[in-house]
């Protein structure tokens, strides 16, 4: 009898299959180890292991970055090994090979991308055997058991498959056309400016892009509210004037029942009211409140964010890892909130099996009460889709670190708070006229816990607004205090990661209402799987920026907006678009849409995109006025790629080293000649380098770099004339002050002996000459509070120290509660990042010369992601 080859996505899943069937034992193939028993052989990939070839791979003539390549539409597409994997694909090949193994299943993770993964592999390989599939939603040895009972036949899944290769090849062709012809536009003066774009990221960007607009060009209003208290027989009670009959107005969205938009108005209602008495009715109604839906993936990444403040990504690495390694958590990477109808006796057995002091109360009462009942809020087949929402499995959560433990919680609680009956409230609306002006007062009193008492006092005061004292109807009051609030109307809220996901999920549009964010989820842009990533790339590519939890938009996301805008590219910048195609491949994994029709409209897009790029004249661009001129006295205006003098006498280019170069430094840059360090240039290689930027005679922008020693003013420094600051602790050299950083004189040209550089900007810190002083002698600067961290872009304070080989670092305050201070920490080379260290000896900016050496910003960089940076 023959065996069957499984494939998991990860090792890692592989050990828990092999623990989990019995029977197996390992064997070694060279640098790489497969499993084997009487029935089975068992292997996995490392995550994708094959990827579409890129369009050089295809054809030399369509590496190059032109119009005349474009578009690359592939009859078919072509898949290569991914380099640093190929020795697992070579010995999965083999092993598919093998006479003895006649059948396939697929252990890959269950969902569009791990059929991706695992269809790519047996595509490559040109394996015909037959494929089974195994479905898991949880990782507990027990489902694994169960799920190898129940395996699928491959032919069910063809419809998932089909869906996962057409949002991998629409993913290609729109990003590699869309990029090459943006990225084609955008050099055809010389030079090369990469513009990327995708068919998922770049609408998501639109979404961040528009609500910055928003912010920037809101205009507050001004407006006032009367607000009063009131004494009554058993107390006083605050009031606030509203118009009763107050309908909404479609020409001024702004416009609320407690708002006056004349100060006039306002002030007369205050003479009208004060000290007068007035009289008190009021209404009491009872209102329950259900706990909201199990989680989905994007909806635990909302919540964790706004909690927990962790990212989209980091939320989804939690989440895996309490599936797959510690087995706690069904599967998370699911946009479904709902549990099927056949699982209420592992519900049951789920409540059983809670252990935690904290949760296991609550899990008791709800077997004890019955309240395990089969309602379709909790479970609904047809609120289902591959996977079920996310909940807790029957294995005990031991050995959790701290956020771990926090992100279990949070599911656990939800869990448990959807078998709970809902919370009970008395509300209290209570109106007081005095002189016939209305003046309301909510009250609302939490009677009945239900499922807030799981989440405690915190989470039930969120719920419960203060107490009012009682009146009687009709009581007679008195106006003890009545004043006039001047307030002005606010732009939208910047976007954190928990907004964006949940615009995200609504095709751009921010639903904050559970029920109807979850209505229209099948809609949004990507998938709850892979909307982190989408964000991540965007912050990678330096369109979006991290400022604490809020994100917003880069010039260089705003200059590719008004680019696409002006191309009239409208799909690339749609979210509802996108969201219609990720919709459209939805269908098509339940069989309801041909995929020859999808990818018709994606060539359709594609074509679309390269000729409207290639077609577009830029002289029908209306260029913006500036407000600053020229050296010869004209008017500077901004088009799409340059700041220019209106008769076209002199022209920079907006974008230079991958950098957008902002209006105001276009102005400093032509007033001084000379701007700088700036931060934020990447060389060809995609290394961060910092330069200053000047101008020549000829009006030419060139780098300016910190190893050709130059002075503050852009003229060469004199090693022989020019004064030293001090001795170099390293090599004992001369330490200058340079344009861009303090420096060693034996760090200059091309070959440095020594690496002692202090930049005199680090982390977004001004590093003055009386701090580098300190750090030479007394090796420690004062305490310095500008530190602008990179992984979170928030403020820090620290101090500067240096070793006795020259190495700084940061140390940080003492602790408010007496303890010693946090360990700083080294970085292999010479000093924090963004230290100012540059890549090459001054260059103009169109010989393209590449850095000869990496920068120190590059290195900084590395060294941050690794010493956890404060």
């Amino acid at each position: 009898m023959g065996k069957a080859l499984i494939i998991a996505e990860k090792p890692s899943v592989a050990g828990d299959i092999a623990k989990a069937l019995g029977g197996f034992k390992k064997v070694t193939d060279g640098k790489e180890a497969y499993y084997e028993s009487k029935d089975y052989v068992l292997s996995s990939a490392v995550g994708h292991l094959v990827e579409l070839c890129l369009p050089a791979e295809l054809d030399k003539k369509k590496g190059k970055w032109s119009f005349a390549s474009l578009p690359i539409i592939p009859e078919e597409f072509s898949l290569k090994p991914i380099e640093r994997t190929q020795t697992r694909l070579t010995l999965l090949k083999k092993l598919m090979k093998r006479e003895d193994v006649t059948s396939l299943t697929n252990a890959c993770d269950a969902g569009r991308e791990g059929e991706l993964i695992f269809r790519y592999i047996v595509k490559l390989a040109k394996c015909k055997k037959p494929i089974e599939r195994l479905w898991l939603q949880s990782m507990t040895p027990t489902a694994i058991r169960d799920g190898f009972t129940h395996l699928r036949p491959g032919v069910e899944l063809e419809s998932l498959a089909s869906a996962a290769v057409c949002r991998s090849e629409s993913d290609w062709l729109v990003g590699i056309n869309g990029t090459r012809a943006l990225t084609a536009f955008n050099s055809r003066n010389g030079g090369f400016q990469l513009t990327p774009v995708g068919r998922v990221q770049t609408p998501t960007l639109a979404i961040v892009v528009e609500r910055d607009l928003k912010i920037k060009s809101f205009d507050p209003k001004s407006y006032w509210e009367v607000h009063a208290i009131f004494g009554a027989k058993a107390g006083t009670y605050p009031g606030r004037w509203f118009k009763e009959d107050f309908a909404k107005d479609e020409a001024n969205l702004d416009a609320k029942p407690e708002r006056l938009w004349t100060e006039e108005a306002a002030r007369a209602l205050e003479e009208k009211c004060r000290g007068k008495d007035g009289i008190v009715t009021e209404e009491k109604k009872p209102a329950t409140q259900l706990s909201p839906p199990l989680y989905d993936l994007t909806t635990l990444q909302r919540e964790a964010n706004g909690r927990l403040g962790l990212s989209a990504k980091r939320t989804l690495q939690i989440a895996q890892r309490l599936y797959e390694h510690h087995k706690v958590l069904t599967y998370p990477r699911t946009d479904s909130r709902a549990l099927p109808e056949d699982y209420i006796d592992t519900v049951k057995q789920i409540l059983g099996n809670m252990r935690d002091n904290h949760l296991r109360p609550f899990a008791t009462e709800i077997l004890q009460r019955g309240w395990v009942k089969p309602t379709k809020r909790v479970f609904n087949n047809a609120k289902i889709s591959d996977h079920f929402a996310i909940t807790p499995t029957i294995e005990t959560p031991d050995k959790l670190d701290e956020i771990e433990r926090k992100v279990y919680d949070m599911v656990a609680k939800r869990f448990l708070a959807v078998f709970f009956p809902a919370a009970e409230f008395e509300v209290t609306t209570r109106i007081t006229r005095v002189e016939e002006e209305p003046f309301r007062t909510d009250g609302k009193i939490l009677v009945v816990p239900g499922w807030l008492a799981i989440y405690g006092r915190e989470e039930q005061d969120a719920d419960d607004q203060a107490s009012l004292v009682p009146v009687q109807e009709n009581e007679s009051v008195k106006t003890n205090e009545i004043e006039v609030k001047a307030l002005e109307t606010r732009p939208p809220a910047k976007f954190t990661e928990a907004t964006l996901l949940s615009a995200m999920e609504g095709a751009g549009k921010l639903v904050e209402d559970e029920e109807l964010r979850e209505a229209m989820a099948a809609k949004g842009l990507g998938t709850p799987a892979t909307r982190a990533a989408t964000i991540e790339g965007l912050l990678a590519e330096e369109y979006l920026r991290r400022e604490g939890r809020e994100i917003t938009s880069t010039p260089k996301a705003m200059a590719l907006m008004e680019l696409l805008h002006a191309v009239d590219i409208p799909a690339l910048a749609s979210p509802e678009m996108t969201g219609e195609w990720e919709y459209k491949l939805k269908q098509m994994e339940r069989g309801e849409l041909a995929r020859s029709r999808f990818m018709e409209e994606i060539i359709g897009l594609t074509q679309k995109i390269v000729e409207k790029a290639k077609n577009f004249e830029e002289s029908n661009f209306e260029p913006k006025q500036l407000g600053f001129n020229a050296p010869n006295g004209k008017p500077m205006v901004e088009t799409l790629r340059h700041y220019q003098a209106n008769d076209g006498t002199l022209q920079l280019r907006k974008v230079v080293a991958g950098r957008l170069l902002e209006p105001f430094e276009a102005k400093e840059l032509l007033e001084k000649r000379l701007i700088g360090p700036l931060q934020g240039f990447r060389s060809r290689l995609g290394r961060p380098f910092a330069a200053a930027l000047k101008l020549n005679d000829a009006n030419e922008t060139e780098f300016v770099f910190d190893n050709a020693p130059i002075n503050a003013d852009g003229t060469k420094l004199d090693l022989d004339t020019q004064e030293p600051i001090a001795k170099c602790p390293i090599c004992g050299g001369r330490i200058f002050e340079t344009m861009m950083s303090f420096a060693c004189e034996n760090t200059f040209g091309d070959a440095p002996t020594c690496k002692m550089k202090i930049g005199k900007k680090i982390l977004l810190q001004d590093i003055d000459r009386t701090q580098v002083m300190k750090l030479l002698t007394e090796k420690k600067t004062d305490l310095l509070r500008g530190f602008v961290s990179q992984r979170t872009r928030r403020k820090f304070s620290a101090y500067l120290v240096m070793a006795a080989d020259g190495r700084t670092s940061f140390e940080f305050e003492p602790r408010k509660d007496g303890a010693p201070p946090r360990k700083s920490f080294f970085r292999k080379k010479e000093a924090p990042a963004e230290n100012g260290a540059a890549p090459a000896a001054e260059t103009k900016t169109k010989t393209k010369a590449k850095p000869k050496s990496k920068t120190k910003a590059a290195s900084a960089s590395r060294a941050a992601k690794k010493k956890k940076e404060a």
